[in-house]
């Protein structure tokens, strides 16, 4: 009776357990493997994964609140609880030997994805055993990355050019034999360093080749002496950023470090990786604020130079407006990708200071062609600059292609006076007359006509010849200078066939002289023989 009793009870217990949802659980020899075995066994592995199944459906069958499911609970603690103590355990000896000396961590690192679900067993099963061995991975990597980027930081600053620009390296201050930033500077230590105020090579720096391209590995750098300026070094690393950027006066640098963050921005973004989105928004609140300084400063610079104190003077380009163009092209140039109103603001404001101060210098020269000279030099050159990098519509080569053209066309008239001036006076001296119908003034004039006509005849083309050398002398870029000799010749072709129509109205067109008039399409026969080819 005992025995059929006995396998009664038995049958019930399974049929129970079953019901339960539990059939799967059977506490046999299998589940010792969470107690011998290591946890580095592939055993011990699979019987975690076991062990999670059987825990989570108990948990699904908890709320009826059955004995057995009671019985199987307590027993299912037992082994959760050895498992996390064993894993505990090992991941924080992984964890630990990160910290030895001259240890190479990636190597541990990677180890441990093998070993991921144990931390997933950990996160859904003892959270706080979890964020222990959590916080201590933390804390360790921390203090690994911390030592790494000190060293590399430090390393990395070796490689950075001795000289840098300072609190005195601004756009109106004086040039110096001593320290002169727009050229090239000697020395083997800068043989390659770029200008505070050019651009050069440096924006390679934020294209896609460079930007997502190999870090500096500083050794190496150091062993074939390359050179690099703060701005390479952020694309490094930006870890000392706060530091370097408190005391750096080189504007275009701070200005490529915000746009490298920038496009690490646009990158992360694309990537779908906002965790450090307030990392590059810290960055920016402290690079914004002191790129914005910085020019300011070249602004106020420029605005109290004094012409007078800056030396002698001639009509070639100034040092200072060359600067000031390949700034400003620079930044330009930079800006089209991620346009920002308050940089164009102060480009405004630095290009009307920039525009004053030629006035300004040009007024130190006594004559008004000299002035033009300088004026057309000046504006050419700056245009000339800022096309080769900035866009065309831009307002920068707008107003100055409006301020080169009106000197330009002043120049021309000043150039053929010389020459030409007492046709040129006579010619809207009459025209004013005719407009006003009192072309009867000039009966008595035909001595000063007879003297105009005779005298084009004879000096036009060695006053031509002059005015090409004169030219050709004044200008530094033989470009502009062929084009102000093209416009001087066609103004005066424009003025000869002005002459020949008042010579046609009474009673001038009955002098005898006006046979004596070059025909004007020989005329511009002739003067283009006069046109310099380049």
């Amino acid at each position: 009776m005992r025995p059929l009793l006995h396998s009664w009870i038995k049958c019930t217990l399974k049929w129970i357990i079953w019901q339960c949802g539990l059939k799967i659980i059977q506490l046999k020899s299998d589940n010792l493997t969470i107690l011998e075995t290591p946890v580095t066994e592939q055993a011990f592995l699979e019987q975690l994964h076991e062990l999670n199944n059987k825990i989570n459906a108990v948990k699904e069958q908890a709320f009826r609140e059955t004995t057995a499911c009671a019985d199987v609970a307590d027993v299912l603690d037992k082994l959760k609880a050895k498992a996390v103590a064993k894993i505990r355990e090992f991941i924080l000896q992984k964890v630990y030997s990160f910290r030895k000396p001259m240890t190479n961590y990636q190597i541990p690192q990677n180890a441990l994805l093998k070993y991921r679900f144990f931390y997933q067993f950990l996160l859904g099963h003892e959270r706080a055993v979890a964020k222990e061995v959590r916080d201590e991975y933390m804390e360790t990597m921390s203090k690994i990355y911390l030592s790494y980027f000190k060293s590399y930081t430090s390393r990395l600053m070796k490689v950075q050019y001795e000289e840098v620009a300072e609190k005195d390296d601004l756009m109106g201050v004086e040039d110096t034999a001593k320290k002169d930033i727009l050229v090239v500077f000697s020395g083997p230590s800068l043989r390659n360093r770029n200008t505070v105020f050019t651009l050069g090579n440096r924006g390679s720096v934020i294209g896609a080749a460079e930007l997502e391209g190999p870090i500096i590995v500083p050794h190496s750098a150091q062993k074939s002496d390359v050179r690099v300026s703060g701005w390479a070094l952020h694309s490094s690393s930006s870890k000392h950023m706060n530091a370097y950027v408190s005391d750096c006066y080189d504007s275009i640098a701070i200005f490529l470090c915000i746009h490298i963050v920038l496009r690490f921005k646009a990158i992360m973004a694309k990537r779908n990786v906002p965790a450090i989105d307030k990392y590059w928004d810290t960055l920016l609140e402290m690079l914004w604020p002191r790129f914005e300084h910085i020019l300011e400063l070249n602004i106020q610079s420029i605005q109290n130079t004094d012409p007078q104190k800056l030396g002698f003077l001639d009509t070639r380009p100034h040092y200072i407006t060359r600067r000031y163009a390949e700034f400003s092209s620079a930044i330009v140039s930079i800006n089209q990708t991620f346009p920002h109103d308050r940089t164009l603001t102060l480009l405004g404001q630095l290009q009307t200071e920039v525009e004053n101060f030629v006035l300004r210098v040009a007024a130190e020269f006594s004559s008004r062609k000299e002035q033009l000279i300088f004026l057309i030099n000046n504006y050419d050159m700056m245009l000339g600059v800022l096309m080769e990098r900035a866009v065309e519509e831009s307002k920068e080569v707008e107003g100055f292609q409006q301020l080169l053209n009106a000197r330009t066309q002043e120049f021309i008239e000043e150039l053929l006076a010389p020459g030409f001036g007492g046709m040129i006076a006579f010619v809207k001296e009459a025209e004013a007359l005719a407009e006003r119908g009192q072309m009867e003034r000039l009966r008595g004039d035909e001595a000063r006509v007879t003297q105009l006509v005779r005298g084009f005849a004879a000096t036009w083309k060695s006053a031509v010849e002059a005015l090409s050398q004169d030219v050709m002398r004044s200008f530094t870029n033989f470009k502009n200078g062929t084009t102000i000799i093209q416009g001087a010749l066609t103004q005066l072709i424009q003025y000869y066939h002005r002459f020949h129509k008042v010579m046609a109205l009474a009673p001038l067109k009955a002098l005898p002289v006006r046979s004596e008039l070059i025909n004007i399409h020989h005329l511009m026969v002739e003067v283009k023989k006069h046109k310099p080819n380049f």
